[in-house]
Protein backbone atom coordinates (compact mmCIF):
# COMPACT_ATOMS: atom_id res chain seq x y z
CA UNK A 1 0.00 0.00 0.00
CA UNK A 2 1.89 3.25 -0.95
CA UNK A 3 1.96 6.29 1.63
CA UNK A 4 0.06 8.15 -0.97
CA UNK A 5 -3.26 5.73 -0.97
CA UNK A 6 -6.17 7.13 0.01
CA UNK A 7 -7.07 7.60 3.63
CA UNK A 8 -9.96 4.98 3.43
CA UNK A 9 -7.85 2.45 2.65
CA UNK A 10 -5.45 3.27 5.15
CA UNK A 11 -8.36 3.08 7.31
CA UNK A 12 -9.31 -0.35 6.14
CA UNK A 13 -5.80 -1.64 6.55
CA UNK A 14 -6.07 -0.59 10.23
CA UNK A 15 -9.63 -2.50 10.72
CA UNK A 16 -7.96 -5.24 8.69
CA UNK A 17 -5.14 -5.81 10.86
CA UNK A 18 -6.82 -5.29 14.43
CA UNK A 19 -8.34 -8.80 14.68
CA UNK A 20 -5.20 -10.56 13.31
CA UNK A 21 -3.22 -9.02 16.04
CA UNK A 22 -6.19 -8.49 19.17
CA UNK A 23 -9.13 -10.62 19.77
CA UNK A 24 -10.30 -8.98 22.34
CA UNK A 25 -9.97 -5.23 20.81
CA UNK A 26 -11.71 -6.18 17.83
CA UNK A 27 -14.29 -7.17 20.08
CA UNK A 28 -14.22 -3.88 22.03
CA UNK A 29 -13.40 -1.24 20.12
CA UNK A 30 -16.29 -1.66 17.25
CA UNK A 31 -18.26 -0.62 20.01
CA UNK A 32 -17.19 2.78 20.20
CA UNK A 33 -18.87 6.12 18.13
CA UNK A 34 -17.35 5.66 14.31
CA UNK A 35 -15.22 8.82 14.60
CA UNK A 36 -13.60 7.75 17.79
CA UNK A 37 -13.00 4.11 16.99
CA UNK A 38 -10.80 5.06 14.03
CA UNK A 39 -8.74 6.97 16.53
CA UNK A 40 -8.64 4.38 19.19
CA UNK A 41 -7.95 1.46 16.85
CA UNK A 42 -4.55 3.64 15.54
CA UNK A 43 -3.73 3.94 19.39
CA UNK A 44 -3.79 0.30 20.08
CA UNK A 45 -1.71 0.00 17.10
CA UNK A 46 0.82 2.23 18.02
CA UNK A 47 1.18 0.72 21.36
CA UNK A 48 1.41 -3.04 19.69
CA UNK A 49 4.28 -1.66 17.43
CA UNK A 50 5.92 -0.46 20.47
CA UNK A 51 5.11 -4.09 22.52
CA UNK A 52 6.75 -5.60 19.81
CA UNK A 53 9.73 -3.88 19.46
CA UNK A 54 10.11 -4.85 23.26
CA UNK A 55 9.31 -8.73 22.88
CA UNK A 56 11.46 -9.32 20.17
CA UNK A 57 14.58 -11.50 21.56
CA UNK A 58 16.91 -10.92 18.27
CA UNK A 59 17.06 -7.34 18.75
CA UNK A 60 19.72 -6.67 21.72
CA UNK A 61 19.49 -4.23 24.01
CA UNK A 62 20.85 -1.15 22.02
CA UNK A 63 18.88 -2.05 18.83
CA UNK A 64 15.62 -2.19 20.88
CA UNK A 65 16.53 1.66 22.50
CA UNK A 66 17.12 2.63 19.16
CA UNK A 67 13.73 1.39 17.57
CA UNK A 68 12.12 2.98 20.25
CA UNK A 69 13.73 6.35 20.47
CA UNK A 70 13.04 6.68 16.67
CA UNK A 71 9.49 5.31 17.26
CA UNK A 72 8.89 8.15 19.54
CA UNK A 73 10.14 10.47 17.12
CA UNK A 74 7.84 9.48 14.30
CA UNK A 75 4.75 9.28 16.17
CA UNK A 76 5.72 12.77 17.34
CA UNK A 77 5.58 13.87 13.60
CA UNK A 78 9.41 13.87 13.75
CA UNK A 79 11.93 11.82 12.06
CA UNK A 80 11.37 9.20 8.82
CA UNK A 81 8.37 6.54 9.40
CA UNK A 82 9.20 4.61 5.64
CA UNK A 83 12.67 4.54 7.17
CA UNK A 84 11.54 3.22 10.50
CA UNK A 85 9.02 0.51 8.97
CA UNK A 86 12.26 -0.40 6.33
CA UNK A 87 14.71 -1.03 8.89
CA UNK A 88 12.83 -2.39 11.72
CA UNK A 89 10.45 -4.78 10.06
CA UNK A 90 13.48 -7.24 8.45
CA UNK A 91 14.61 -7.85 12.00
CA UNK A 92 11.51 -9.22 13.42
CA UNK A 93 12.52 -13.02 12.86
CA UNK A 94 12.28 -14.65 16.10
CA UNK A 95 8.93 -13.73 18.23
CA UNK A 96 6.83 -11.66 16.47
CA UNK A 97 3.69 -12.95 14.67
CA UNK A 98 3.38 -12.99 10.69
CA UNK A 99 0.46 -9.88 11.92
CA UNK A 100 2.72 -7.85 13.84
CA UNK A 101 5.64 -8.12 11.62
CA UNK A 102 3.07 -6.90 8.43
CA UNK A 103 1.87 -4.26 11.22
CA UNK A 104 5.62 -2.86 11.33
CA UNK A 105 6.22 -2.87 7.81
CA UNK A 106 2.89 -0.39 7.69
CA UNK A 107 3.97 1.69 10.02
CA UNK A 108 4.28 4.59 7.55
CA UNK A 109 0.62 4.22 6.60
CA UNK A 110 -0.90 3.99 10.17
CA UNK A 111 1.40 6.94 11.25
CA UNK A 112 -0.53 8.41 8.13
CA UNK A 113 -3.82 7.98 9.70
CA UNK A 114 -2.26 9.69 13.44
CA UNK A 115 -1.01 12.23 11.60
CA UNK A 116 -5.10 12.89 10.43
CA UNK A 117 -5.96 13.93 13.75
CA UNK A 118 -6.79 16.82 15.75
CA UNK A 119 -4.50 18.12 18.05
CA UNK A 120 -5.49 17.08 21.06
CA UNK A 121 -5.26 13.49 19.92
CA UNK A 122 -2.18 13.56 18.29
CA UNK A 123 -0.97 15.18 21.42
CA UNK A 124 -2.07 12.16 23.70
CA UNK A 125 -0.95 9.53 21.60
CA UNK A 126 2.46 10.94 21.86
CA UNK A 127 2.64 11.72 25.32
CA UNK A 128 1.59 7.74 25.44
CA UNK A 129 4.31 6.13 23.31
CA UNK A 130 7.20 8.50 24.96
CA UNK A 131 5.96 7.01 28.77
CA UNK A 132 5.74 3.67 27.07
CA UNK A 133 8.78 3.42 25.18
CA UNK A 134 10.97 5.06 27.36
CA UNK A 135 9.24 3.25 30.70
CA UNK A 136 8.95 -0.32 29.35
CA UNK A 137 12.38 -1.47 28.62
CA UNK A 138 13.49 -0.13 32.20
CA UNK A 139 11.92 -3.38 33.46
CA UNK A 140 12.23 -5.41 30.37
CA UNK A 141 15.82 -5.40 30.17
CA UNK A 142 16.35 -6.59 33.65
CA UNK A 143 13.14 -9.17 33.35
CA UNK A 144 13.97 -12.54 35.04
CA UNK A 145 11.67 -15.80 36.75
CA UNK A 146 12.49 -14.35 39.94
CA UNK A 147 9.76 -11.00 39.80
CA UNK A 148 9.77 -7.89 40.11
CA UNK A 149 11.08 -6.16 43.80
CA UNK A 150 7.93 -5.76 45.65
CA UNK A 151 4.20 -4.24 44.83
CA UNK A 152 5.12 -0.93 44.29
CA UNK A 153 7.74 -2.15 41.78
CA UNK A 154 4.82 -3.61 39.74
CA UNK A 155 1.96 -1.12 40.22
CA UNK A 156 5.09 1.19 38.42
CA UNK A 157 5.69 -1.75 35.50
CA UNK A 158 1.74 -1.52 34.99
CA UNK A 159 1.64 1.60 35.24
CA UNK A 160 3.66 1.95 31.86
CA UNK A 161 2.36 -0.75 30.12
CA UNK A 162 -1.46 -0.02 30.78
CA UNK A 163 -1.40 2.68 33.45
CA UNK A 164 -0.91 5.30 30.37
CA UNK A 165 -3.43 4.02 28.28
CA UNK A 166 -6.00 4.86 30.41
CA UNK A 167 -5.36 8.01 31.08
CA UNK A 168 -4.70 7.83 27.43
CA UNK A 169 -8.01 6.45 26.63
CA UNK A 170 -9.71 9.38 29.23
CA UNK A 171 -7.98 12.37 27.33
CA UNK A 172 -9.44 10.79 24.05
CA UNK A 173 -12.69 10.32 25.39
CA UNK A 174 -12.71 13.95 26.63
CA UNK A 175 -11.53 15.73 23.40
CA UNK A 176 -14.96 13.44 22.12
CA UNK A 177 -17.30 15.08 24.46
CA UNK A 178 -17.56 18.06 26.89
CA UNK A 179 -19.81 16.43 29.25
CA UNK A 180 -16.90 13.35 30.01
CA UNK A 181 -14.34 16.34 30.09
CA UNK A 182 -16.40 17.78 33.56
CA UNK A 183 -15.12 14.60 35.31
CA UNK A 184 -11.84 15.08 33.34
CA UNK A 185 -9.27 14.83 36.65
CA UNK A 186 -11.03 12.09 38.37
CA UNK A 187 -11.34 10.11 35.15
CA UNK A 188 -7.44 10.49 34.76
CA UNK A 189 -7.02 8.95 38.48
CA UNK A 190 -9.43 6.10 37.85
CA UNK A 191 -8.11 5.07 34.09
CA UNK A 192 -4.55 4.49 35.54
CA UNK A 193 -6.72 2.06 37.87
CA UNK A 194 -8.61 0.67 35.42
CA UNK A 195 -5.67 0.25 32.94
CA UNK A 196 -3.66 -1.70 35.84
CA UNK A 197 -6.84 -4.19 36.71
CA UNK A 198 -6.94 -5.12 33.05
CA UNK A 199 -3.04 -5.44 33.53
CA UNK A 200 -3.13 -7.81 36.41
CA UNK A 201 -5.23 -9.79 34.96
CA UNK A 202 -3.36 -10.52 31.89
CA UNK A 203 0.11 -11.26 33.81
CA UNK A 204 -1.70 -13.24 36.50
CA UNK A 205 -3.15 -15.75 33.89
CA UNK A 206 -0.13 -15.28 31.74
CA UNK A 207 2.40 -16.05 34.43
CA UNK A 208 2.98 -19.66 33.84
CA UNK A 209 3.66 -18.90 29.87
CA UNK A 210 5.40 -15.79 31.11
CA UNK A 211 7.60 -17.98 33.35
CA UNK A 212 8.69 -20.50 30.43
CA UNK A 213 10.01 -17.97 28.42
CA UNK A 214 12.12 -16.25 31.25
CA UNK A 215 9.72 -13.29 32.53
CA UNK A 216 7.86 -12.82 35.86
CA UNK A 217 6.19 -9.30 36.73
CA UNK A 218 5.19 -10.68 40.14
CA UNK A 219 6.55 -9.05 43.10
CA UNK A 220 9.32 -11.35 44.82
CA UNK A 221 8.67 -10.05 48.42
CA UNK A 222 4.38 -10.97 49.02
CA UNK A 223 6.02 -14.78 47.69
CA UNK A 224 8.87 -14.75 49.84
CA UNK A 225 6.79 -14.09 53.10
CA UNK A 226 4.95 -17.46 52.30
CA UNK A 227 7.87 -19.15 51.33
CA UNK A 228 7.97 -19.22 47.72
CA UNK A 229 10.84 -18.43 45.69
CA UNK A 230 9.35 -16.90 42.15
CA UNK A 231 12.50 -17.91 40.40
CA UNK A 232 12.26 -21.79 41.90
CA UNK A 233 8.48 -22.67 41.01
CA UNK A 234 8.73 -25.23 38.01
CA UNK A 235 4.61 -25.77 36.31
CA UNK A 236 5.47 -29.78 36.80
CA UNK A 237 6.38 -29.27 40.53
CA UNK A 238 3.94 -29.87 43.47
CA UNK A 239 1.23 -26.81 43.95
CA UNK A 240 2.60 -24.93 47.38
CA UNK A 241 -0.23 -23.27 49.25
CA UNK A 242 1.14 -19.89 49.97
CA UNK A 243 1.53 -19.79 46.48
CA UNK A 244 -2.29 -20.07 46.61
CA UNK A 245 -2.29 -17.41 49.31
CA UNK A 246 0.08 -14.88 47.69
CA UNK A 247 -2.21 -14.73 44.64
CA UNK A 248 -6.01 -14.88 46.29
CA UNK A 249 -3.70 -11.21 47.79
CA UNK A 250 -3.16 -10.45 44.02
CA UNK A 251 -6.29 -11.16 42.78
CA UNK A 252 -8.32 -9.24 45.52
CA UNK A 253 -5.87 -6.21 44.22
CA UNK A 254 -6.32 -6.65 40.56
CA UNK A 255 -10.27 -6.65 41.55
CA UNK A 256 -9.95 -3.25 43.44
CA UNK A 257 -8.74 -2.11 40.26
CA UNK A 258 -11.29 -3.57 37.93
CA UNK A 259 -13.87 -1.80 40.55
CA UNK A 260 -12.63 1.49 39.95
CA UNK A 261 -12.97 0.97 36.34
CA UNK A 262 -16.47 -0.02 36.85
CA UNK A 263 -16.83 3.47 38.91
CA UNK A 264 -15.05 5.05 35.89
CA UNK A 265 -16.90 3.54 33.21
CA UNK A 266 -20.41 5.23 35.36
CA UNK A 267 -18.72 8.44 35.30
CA UNK A 268 -19.58 8.16 31.38
CA UNK A 269 -22.96 10.07 30.36
CA UNK A 270 -25.35 7.54 29.53
CA UNK A 271 -25.91 8.83 26.38
CA UNK A 272 -22.71 7.66 25.67
CA UNK A 273 -23.59 3.94 25.30
CA UNK A 274 -20.68 3.25 22.78
CA UNK A 275 -17.79 4.32 25.20
CA UNK A 276 -19.37 2.79 28.08
CA UNK A 277 -19.83 -0.83 26.30
CA UNK A 278 -16.38 -0.30 25.34
CA UNK A 279 -15.18 -0.47 28.95
CA UNK A 280 -17.91 -2.39 30.30
CA UNK A 281 -17.21 -5.40 27.99
CA UNK A 282 -13.34 -5.39 28.83
CA UNK A 283 -14.32 -5.20 32.60
CA UNK A 284 -16.57 -7.57 31.83
CA UNK A 285 -14.33 -9.99 30.62
CA UNK A 286 -11.46 -9.19 32.87
CA UNK A 287 -13.71 -10.01 36.46
CA UNK A 288 -14.67 -13.45 34.77
CA UNK A 289 -11.18 -13.94 33.76
CA UNK A 290 -10.20 -13.48 37.02
CA UNK A 291 -12.51 -15.81 39.27
CA UNK A 292 -11.72 -18.46 36.85
CA UNK A 293 -8.29 -17.58 38.04
CA UNK A 294 -9.57 -17.89 41.73
CA UNK A 295 -11.24 -20.75 41.12
CA UNK A 296 -8.23 -22.77 39.42
CA UNK A 297 -5.44 -21.84 42.03
CA UNK A 298 -3.26 -25.09 40.26
CA UNK A 299 -3.88 -23.71 36.97
CA UNK A 300 -0.60 -24.47 34.86
CA UNK A 301 -2.10 -22.77 31.55
CA UNK A 302 -3.61 -19.75 30.40
CA UNK A 303 -5.86 -21.37 27.87
CA UNK A 304 -7.07 -22.93 31.51
CA UNK A 305 -8.21 -19.83 32.50
CA UNK A 306 -9.77 -18.25 29.16
CA UNK A 307 -13.61 -17.33 29.31
CA UNK A 308 -14.94 -19.63 27.09
CA UNK A 309 -17.07 -18.14 23.77
CA UNK A 310 -20.34 -18.48 25.52
CA UNK A 311 -18.94 -16.03 28.47
CA UNK A 312 -17.80 -13.44 25.29
CA UNK A 313 -21.56 -13.59 23.35
CA UNK A 314 -23.18 -13.30 26.88
CA UNK A 315 -21.06 -10.75 28.12
CA UNK A 316 -21.72 -8.73 24.61
CA UNK A 317 -25.72 -8.90 24.76
CA UNK A 318 -25.44 -7.86 28.41
CA UNK A 319 -23.56 -4.76 27.67
CA UNK A 320 -25.34 -4.22 24.42
CA UNK A 321 -28.66 -3.93 26.21
CA UNK A 322 -27.92 -2.32 29.15
CA UNK A 323 -24.85 0.06 29.02
CA UNK A 324 -27.20 2.97 30.01
CA UNK A 325 -28.84 0.90 33.36
CA UNK A 326 -26.59 2.20 35.92
CA UNK A 327 -28.39 0.26 38.63
CA UNK A 328 -28.51 -2.94 36.35
CA UNK A 329 -25.01 -2.82 35.80
CA UNK A 330 -24.58 -2.34 39.66
CA UNK A 331 -26.04 -5.42 40.10
CA UNK A 332 -24.20 -7.26 37.29
CA UNK A 333 -20.96 -6.17 37.71
CA UNK A 334 -21.23 -7.19 41.46
CA UNK A 335 -22.52 -10.58 40.87
CA UNK A 336 -19.70 -11.12 38.45
CA UNK A 337 -17.17 -10.62 41.49
CA UNK A 338 -19.19 -11.71 43.77
CA UNK A 339 -16.52 -14.95 45.13
CA UNK A 340 -13.81 -13.20 44.07
CA UNK A 341 -11.53 -11.62 48.03
CA UNK A 342 -11.88 -7.63 48.95
CA UNK A 343 -8.96 -5.88 49.25
CA UNK A 344 -9.09 -4.69 53.59
CA UNK A 345 -5.99 -2.46 53.02
CA UNK A 346 -3.61 -1.14 50.89
CA UNK A 347 -6.13 -0.13 48.67
CA UNK A 348 -5.38 0.43 45.02
CA UNK A 349 -3.31 2.60 43.99
CA UNK A 350 -4.97 5.38 41.47
CA UNK A 351 -3.01 8.17 41.47
CA UNK A 352 -0.14 8.56 37.92
CA UNK A 353 3.34 8.73 38.42
CA UNK A 354 4.73 12.31 37.71
CA UNK A 355 6.36 12.29 34.61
Amino acid sequence: MPLHAPATRRARYQDEILPRVSRTFALTIPQLPKPLRQVVTNFYLLCRIADTIEDESSLGVSQKQYFHESFIEVVAGNGDAERFALELAPLLIRDALDAERDLVAHSAEVLEVTRSFNANQRAALSRCIRIMCSGMPRYERSASVAGLRDLRAMDQYCYYVAGVVGETLTELFCDWSGEIAANRETMLKLGVSFGQGLQMVNILKDFWEDHHRGVCWLPQNLFRKVGVELEELDSDSVYQPGFGEAYARLISIAHGHLRNGFEYTLLIPDSESGIRRFCLLALGLAVQTLQLIHQRPMFKCGSEVKVSHRVVTNTLIMTHLFASYDQVLRRWFTRLGRDLPLQTSDAPATQALAH
